[in-house]
């Protein structure tokens, strides 16, 4: 609250300079019922940390605009925004561009500046929070910065994109709709001119970028960005579903509970300690790599189909293994 009435006291004085009447230190502590060196706190701080270019006129006893142009920010950030903006930076660990970071440190240090307080500092910030980041995939830091301008202006680029099922580089034109950061990995999904449709570009594999003057114009049937990010990754992706049920052991079914692996999953605790799991998915791909990952611990109860192809994989992990 304290924040706010601040606030409030400096865009009173704002828009008294704005209209010409010269308000002063007295006038603000009439309006607020407060105390005038309290006022005056307000107007220094107005100067200082707001970097207001306001000036004392000694013949009208009140104070101006050096520029008239000047606005104070139309938000006021309370302490607990500006942690969370904090904390926002260290969440932003994964972005692969030094200048994106740098500009979002630079303004969240201008806020901290603003509350002018020892305890809201970035650099202890940065003490108390970390992200460790494995598995992920590296991009070019050039490459995600054309690929972020363009997507905000709306404009086309011309790619070359190395596909690792062919092995050969594609010359591309896309126009860029969303970027998505998914396990790991920097994602664009994109219009792609050459096939004529949404396509999903792994940022890593991207091996020149550039803007380009060539027109992409948008098909009026082109499918919505949710659907098609929702059929394309993670394990629900795909059209038609199945429901999985999957059993884990009791030496990991106090993990299990933590895990969300779907959105509408269910989950049941056994007398005997171990966990069943059911949930929707379409595609058995992503889904299998994770079953594989807890090893002996879970068990795939149905479709006897991903139980199946589950089974057959670890005969080829043995099969590997096997040959001394």
């Amino acid at each position: 609250m304290g924040d706010k009435l601040k606030y409030e006291r400096f865009f009173w004085f704002h828009n008294h300079m704005k209209a010409g009447q010269y308000p002063n230190a007295k006038h603000l502590a009439e309006k607020f019922e407060m105390s005038s060196r309290t006022a005056q706190r307000d107007i220094e701080f107005m100067r200082d940390r707001l970097k207001a270019p306001l000036e004392y006129h000694p013949e009208k006893r009140g104070y101006f605009y050096t520029n008239d142009s000047y606005e104070i920010p139309s938000q006021w950030y309370s302490k607990e925004a500006a942690v969370a903006l904090a904390l926002a930076v260290r969440l932003a660990s994964t972005i692969p561009d030094k200048e994106i970071k740098y500009q979002l440190c630079g303004f969240i240090q201008k806020i901290f500046n603003i509350h002018n307080s020892r305890k809201l500092n970035l650099h202890e910030i940065s003490k108390k929070i970390s992200v460790k980041n494995i598995e992920y995939s590296k991009v070019n830091e050039k490459c995600f910065h054309v690929i972020v301008s363009a997507l905000f202006r709306e404009t086309p680029l011309s790619m070359s994109y190395h596909s690792p099922h062919t092995n050969k580089n594609t010359n591309r034109t896309i126009l860029p709709l969303h970027l998505i950061h998914y396990m790991g990995s920097w994602h664009i999904v994109a219009f792609c001119a050459l096939r004529n449709d949404l396509r999903d570009f792994a940022l890593s594999r991207i091996k020149f970028v550039a803007e380009t003057a060539e027109a992409v114009n948008l098909p009026d049937n082109l499918p919505s960005i949710k659907e098609y990010t929702r059929k394309n990754f993670g394990i629900i992706q795909g059209g038609r579903t199945k429901i999985i049920c999957l059993e884990f052991s009791p030496s990991v079914s106090e993990w299990m509970q933590e895990q969300v692996w779907h959105p509408e999953q269910e989950v049941i605790l056994k007398k005997d300690g171990s966990l069943k799991m059911r949930f929707p998915v379409a595609d058995f791909r992503e889904l299998k790599r994770r079953i594989l990952s807890y090893g002996s611990e879970v068990k795939v109860i149905s479709p006897k189909a991903l139980a199946l192809e589950v089974k057959e994989e670890i005969e080829r992990m043995g099969g590997i293994y096997g040959r001394g």
